[in-house]
Formats: structure tokens, C-alpha cells, sequence
């Protein structure tokens, strides 16, 4: 009887011991609410390079060509479903199935983007880039594709996803749908006028510290 009072006894103050110093475990927002704040950023991105775009010529080129506003509802809606599919993949009974969600919009984005090198080179006067522009708009991408894509791993990385890779292409998906999308404020111009607005806007920066 001692022996089994004794026992009980020790099992207690060791659970008392293990569970003194824990530290109660803040519960991650649901992945609605987290989509949404990783996209506030991007829209914080938007609105600031929207300040220093040239708005009626970005609504001209949307107008004249359908491929192009095709593009950017294929790259944007990419950009916010591959996020959502991020944070739900982190949940502890995460489907891989959510990894498809955001592939119809990327399909979009991809055969509008495809349609567009196509009538660079079968419609007359149709601008086509250069390696300099080409130079610059990968330059563009990867200076805020490395940003966003950084607070979002850091955003999924609370949460130990059970699909780390697979995580994170989706995530990197989402970050260059965003960077892809947002070019299209600067994409048509030549690229003198694309590095003023870069110097102006101080994305300079953002691809010095990216390289």
C-alpha cells in the first residue's frame, strides 16, 4: 500500500516538474486571417510602386490587349490562392490536394503570359523586350520576390508544416505570382525609365541586399 503511494506520489511531482517552466502555446490564426495579412503587405507594395507608375498608360496597354489583363488576373489570383494553399498545407490534417488549388489560375497566367511572346511576333509595331528590359524585369522580380517570399516562410515556419517542400513551392509560387503581377506597373517601359523609377522608389535597395 506504501509502495503504491509512494509511486503515485513521485508520478505526480514529476508531472509537476515537467509542466512548471511550459510556456502555453499561442494558437495560430486561422489561414484566412494569415492569407490576408501577408497580403496587406503586397497590397502595401502595389499601392506604393502605384505612386510612381504611369496609371493611365498601365490602363491603356490593360485595354489594347486582352492577353495582358488575362495575365494579370491569372498571376494575382495565383498569387492569392497559392497563399491560402500555403497556410492551410500547414495544418495538422492538411491534404496534399490543396497544393491543386491555385493550378487553374496559374494555367491562366501562364498560356495569357505565352499569348503575349506570340504577339510580339506576329503583330505589326508590338514592342518586344530587349536583354536589357528582359535583364530588368528579372531584376524587378527577384528584388520583391525575395521579400515576400522570406515573410511568408517565416509566417508558415510557426507552424512545422508536415509538407515542408511542397510548402514551400507553393509558397515560392504565390511570392512570384506577386512579383509577376506587380511588374506589370513598370513591365512595358524601357529600362532607363524602369531604373529611375527603381531610384525613386528605392527597390535599388531592396535588389542590392537580394544579391
Amino acid at each position: 500500500m506504501n509502495t503504491s503511494s509512494n509511486n503515485g506520489s513521485a508520478h505526480e511531482r514529476l508531472i509537476r516538474d515537467l509542466v512548471t517552466d511550459l510556456i502555453p502555446v499561442q494558437r495560430l490564426r486561422p489561414p484566412s486571417v494569415r492569407t490576408l495579412a501577408w497580403l496587406a503587405v503586397v497590397v502595401a507594395t502595389a499601392v506604393g510602386l502605384a505612386l510612381i507608375a504611369d496609371l493611365p498608360a498601365l490602363w491603356r496597354r490593360l485595354i489594347a490587349a486582352p492577353d495582358m489583363w488575362l495575365a494579370v488576373v491569372g498571376s494575382a489570383t495565383t498569387a492569392i490562392l497559392a497563399a491560402f494553399a500555403a497556410f492551410q498545407l500547414c495544418l495538422p490534417d492538411a491534404r496534399r490536394a490543396w497544393a491543386l488549388l491555385p493550378l487553374p489560375a496559374a494555367l491562366l497566367w501562364i498560356v495569357a503570359s505565352g499569348v503575349g511572346c506570340l504577339r510580339a511576333w506576329f503583330v505589326p509595331g508590338t514592342h518586344a523586350a530587349d536583354l536589357s528590359e528582359a535583364r530588368d524585369c528579372l531584376i524587378f522580380i527577384v528584388a520583391l520576390s525575395v521579400p515576400l517570399s522570406a515573410l511568408l516562410i517565416i509566417m508558415l515556419r510557426r507552424a512545422c508544416p508536415l509538407y515542408p517542400r511542397l510548402t514551400a513551392l507553393i509558397a515560392g509560387l504565390a511570392s512570384a505570382a506577386a512579383a509577376a503581377t506587380l511588374l506589370n506597373f513598370f513591365h512595358p517601359f524601357s529600362g532607363r525609365l524602369l531604373a529611375t523609377n527603381f531610384s525613386r522608389s528605392g527597390v535599388t535597395r531592396a535588389v542590392a541586399g537580394s544579391n
